[in-house]
């Protein structure tokens, strides 16, 4: 009774928090700031407070950035972009990586931790084989899906929270899987004046190059896995 009546405060106390983010962001109108123009037009006063608060300015926005994704927020985007334009390429990749990773975990957990529990234990007979498929290929499942750019990371993140993934091996897949796309977007954050939306930063054919890389490794498991059973049956 005293652990389940815990519990349910954890979730209260986390959706309480959850929708303190999402209400602050749209009651002070954050979102437009987080746009192309308002990029452009503060470029120049960014520069120099990142110039004068070369500490302060990294922090705040690898914190901004973990918020974000972990409130599942519109504009990661645009500030991956921002990254780029006003902290450079290495520095920009480095900290949209780890905070992007951090805040999609976050995202993750927030999601299992309100939803996923309740989900796995409703459902947990009809869920069992999918589990096993998760535990097995799992995180050749969830490398596809970052490296696919047509996917919301945000729906991965709250979908996962539903499945027992690890955290561990989430949030490095996470990692690993999203460097293509954000050093693409981190690079176009350098070039920014050339970027007039953000369909121009993704090609198709780019697209279909992470789509062959993000299956890739799944297709080359089930291959090894078919040839396996193949000489085992032989074999026998």
């Amino acid at each position: 009774m005293g652990a389940h009546y815990r519990r349910g405060n954890v979730k209260i106390v986390l959706l309480g928090l959850l929708a303190a983010a999402v209400a602050a962001f749209f009651y002070f109108d954050l979102n437009q700031y987080l746009s192309l123009e308002q990029l452009r037009s503060g470029r120049a006063a960014l520069d120099e407070w990142v110039a004068a608060n070369p500490v302060t300015s990294r922090v705040g926005f690898f914190v901004g950035y973990v918020i974000v994704a972990a409130a599942s927020l519109p504009g990661a985007a645009i500030m991956t972009l921002a990254a780029g334009a006003i902290f450079g390429l290495g520095w920009g990749f480095a900290l949209v990586s780890f905070a992007s990773a951090l805040g999609a975990t976050l995202a993750m957990l927030l999601s299992r931790k309100l939803v996923g529990e309740w989900v796995q234990s409703r459902y947990s007979g009809a869920l069992a084989k999918m589990n096993e498929g998760l535990e097995r290929d799992g995180g050749f499942y969830l490398f596809s899906l970052r490296m696919v750019p047509l996917f919301p990371f945000f729906v991965i993140n709250l979908v996962m929270g539903l499945t027992q993934m690890r955290t561990w091996p989430f949030y490095w897949i996470s990692q690993v899987g999203m460097i293509p796309g954000t050093l693409v977007f981190v690079f176009a954050g350098t070039q920014l004046a050339e970027v007039t939306s953000l369909s121009d930063i993704l090609s198709p054919g780019l697209i279909a190059a992470f789509t062959l890389l993000g299956v890739f490794p799944l297709i080359a498991k089930k291959g090894l896995e078919l040839l396996k059973a193949r000489r085992a049956t032989g074999t026998a």
